[in-house]
């Protein structure tokens, strides 16, 4: 039996993506400041219900590591990475350095492509990377390879929840002393016209806003009517604290991960169960395990996609959390899926991302696109959802505690608590 260690704290130490709203994490940041709508119109799906998607733009500059990936969401992966490194004062790779990096759906655009050679062609013109370009895990392969990465490699695929999930697991390895530093996060490429058709079928995306493409993103609206594909990646550094304090790099610090909460419906393959009862106990068991209560968080980055269901259902699930609250401020709600659009299984991650920097800077952003509040009834006393143009200063005080809500297909729940970083 190997030595029992303590748990040990894990601080998010270095950023990095490339999103709808940019090709750098810090772009990104600042764009959903300025509440900019990367959501346009997509000549490849015009003749689809649903004609509009938030795209992401890998720049010409990009260096080889990222052109020469066969597959975009490994472009994505890697140019994220490159990002987080480019803001990183210390050196990344070894036995004690891992990866945990998922994919909801991979690249079905490569998939099709191969398929029409092999019909049209012959299989001989298949790429003979063909298959680790689709395999989900080959974005996680990918970044451990590049960097060195040779600690715990992992990959979750859980729909929706895959980003969030992604970090949970790492959170994990870097606590019971698997690992000192993880990169975790979620790559997803999916706005192809395959990807798009199988949503619209399902009756999830949004297809009454194909002549106001920017305005097709309304999370909690009144007017919403289903989500719009997005894509893009996000990857979070995890790091042991005390690692980071030999080396100095307390400044570095961003947020801490004080706990998580993780459950399934096991109601439905697609919709969440009516009640909100696993997002509820998501939610409160992230509190339980990071030593806090309703009255610790200030704010909580919801999952909502836009969806007319699953939105309020979610409302529904933070009113039920707030029942017990007693210090007389309210939970500021917003979705940050009203400026950059649904990036599937990149969503999580590079909402963690921003629930960090609410935490680091003191702002919390609204809800793009959210004019008219219509999900149901709750205590507006209690729960303040965050509108359009609104970017609100927030002390985080008391225990300064952020919730991050992911939730996927399949009746997957995942929570994470992020606080601010103290040095007790």
């Amino acid at each position: 039996m190997p030595p029992y260690l303590p748990r040990r704290r894990v601080v998010v130490t270095s950023i990095g993506a490339i999103s709808p709203l940019g090709p750098t994490f810090s772009t990104t940041w600042s764009n959903l400041l300025n509440f900019t709508s990367p959501i346009k119109s997509v000549d490849a799906l015009s003749s689809l219900p649903c004609t509009v998607a938030a795209a992401a733009s890998i720049p010409d500059s990009s260096p080889s590591n990222v052109t020469s990936q066969k597959s975009r969401f490994l472009q994505f992966a890697i140019s994220a990475t490159n990002d987080a490194l480019s803001t990183y004062t210390s050196s990344v790779g070894g036995i004690t350095h891992g990866i945990s990096l998922g994919s909801g759906i991979g690249s079905i655009s490569t998939i099709t492509a191969a398929h029409t050679l092999l019909t049209t062609k012959s299989h001989k013109r298949l790429s003979p990377h063909f298959v680790p370009s689709i395999l989900s895990n080959s974005s996680a392969g990918v970044v451990s390879k590049e960097f060195n990465l040779q600690g715990p490699n992992t990959s979750c695929s859980t729909a929706c929840a895959t980003g969030n999930h992604s970090i949970i697991d790492a959170y994990r390895f870097i606590r019971d002393g698997e690992a000192d530093l993880m990169v975790a996060g979620g790559s997803e490429a999916s706005i192809d016209e395959l990807s798009v058709a199988g949503f619209t079928r399902l009756r999830a995306l949004s297809t009454g806003f194909n002549d106001r493409p920017e305005e097709s993103s309304r999370p909690f609206d009144k007017n919403r009517d289903g989500f719009v594909m997005g894509e893009g990646a996000c990857v979070l550094f995890l790091e042991d604290l005390e690692t980071v304090k030999s080396r100095g790099g307390e400044s570095e610090i961003l947020a801490e991960i004080l706990g998580y909460g993780v459950n399934g419906d096991a109601f439905h393959a697609t919709a969440p169960d009516p009640s909100g009862s696993g997002a509820y106990r998501a939610m409160a068991r992230a509190l339980e395990t990071a030593g806090k209560s309703i009255d610790d968080v200030d704010y909580i980055n919801a999952h909502a996609t836009s969806t007319p269901m699953g939105d309020e259902i979610e409302v529904k699930a933070i009113q039920s959390m707030v029942g017990g609250r007693e210090n007389g401020r309210k939970i500021l709600v917003s979705s940050t899926k009203g400026a950059t659009g649904h990036l599937l299984g990149a969503a999580g991650a590079l909402e963690a991302a921003f629930t960090v920097m609410s935490l680091k800077e003191g702002r919390v952003v609204g809800t793009k696109n959210l004019k008219e509040v219509d999900v149901g009834e709750y205590d507006e006393g209690r729960i303040e959802i965050l509108k359009n143009g609104e970017v609100r200063e927030v002390g985080f005080g008391g225990g300064g505690v952020a919730l991050n809500n992911s939730f996927g297909f399949g009746g997957v729940n995942s929570v994470i608590a992020f606080g601010r970083y103290d040095d007790r």
